[in-house]
């Protein structure tokens, strides 16, 4: 059997199941057990396949199958312009979330020393991601998960950040620190309802602690703006993520707590998707 052969094997088992990209994947985890990049792969078709790499392939294609997401098994991610480690202990870092870099660095100029503060920071990506971009920035990423704080820690060390981030394993509700110039954050915004509604690669094999956030879904938004308040510097700026209509609620209860209102970004779709706001007492 050749490369040819075995993406083809893939290809139908993944079609089978109505996977959408089922070519893609196919090739994807081939590159993988293969050791090679995808570009490696389409220009060696005809070469043959180990049979004990073979069968390493097979097993990722009965996991892809299963709805596995092709991140976790491909061990990584790309955002913004950089790759993370991935596994089940976190999120897969999404497009939308980019719009949090985008606005973040439109406000931190190159050559700015920064305080930032990332809440629920998962795998790390938006913080190391925006430090990548401001080196002189330094910050603190909090999450009450311990087991996505180990993959943070391990993605700061890839960036060579390590030095640059402190990692701490703490709910917001807790966390007692001197003033920051920027907190941004990614928070768990889905309600209880849609969670079982998601697609089953997300609702099986994401982890809930990292998306659902009670009746409403404005439970960590709530937490979020409350604690922000008094962990900003006046001047200072929330920068966070939001769901499908929590924008108008989360304006209420930023102006009731002192913020202005800077922008609201949305994302492909036209929903609202960050909010910029700055602490004006």
């Amino acid at each position: 059997m050749n490369y040819l052969q075995a993406i083809d094997f893939g290809i139908n088992s993944l079609k089978q199941k109505k996977t959408k990209s089922y070519n893609l994947d196919s090739e994807l985890l081939l590159a993988k057990v293969l050791n090679l990049t995808r570009e490696e792969l389409l220009i060696n078709l005809n070469k043959k396949i180990q049979k004990n790499v073979f069968i390493k392939y097979k097993k990722l294609i009965k996991r892809r199958v299963k709805k596995e997401p092709i991140a976790y098994l491909l061990k990584k991610k790309e955002f913004w312009k950089y790759i993370f480690y991935v596994n089940k202990d976190v999120l897969i870092p999404r497009p939308e979330t980019e719009l949090i870099i985008e606005e973040t660095l439109k406000i931190i100029r190159p050559e700015s020393s920064k305080k930032l503060l990332d809440v629920g920071t998962g795998s790390g990506c938006i913080i190391i991601s925006l430090i990548n971009e401001r080196p002189k920035c330094n910050g603190i990423a909090i999450d009450i998960s311990k087991k996505a704080l180990k993959i943070a820690k391990f993605n700061a060390k890839m960036h060579h950040l390590q030095n640059k981030i402190n990692f701490v394993n703490m709910n917001i509700d807790k966390f007692i620190d001197y003033k920051y110039d920027f907190i941004i954050s990614n928070p768990p915004y889905i309600t209880k309802q849609d969670l079982s509604r998601l697609d089953d690669d997300v609702s099986f094999y994401e982890p809930h602690l990292a998306l659902e956030a009670g009746v409403d879904g404005l439970r960590e938004i709530k937490k979020l703006i409350l604690k922000s308040k008094h962990l900003l510097k006046t001047n200072g700026r929330l920068i966070f993520e939001i769901g499908k209509d929590q924008m108008e609620y989360s304006k209420y209860l930023l102006k009731i707590n002192g913020f202005r209102i800077n922008k609201v970004s949305k994302d492909l779709n036209l929903i609202p998707r960050i909010i910029v706001a700055t602490k004006i007492f």
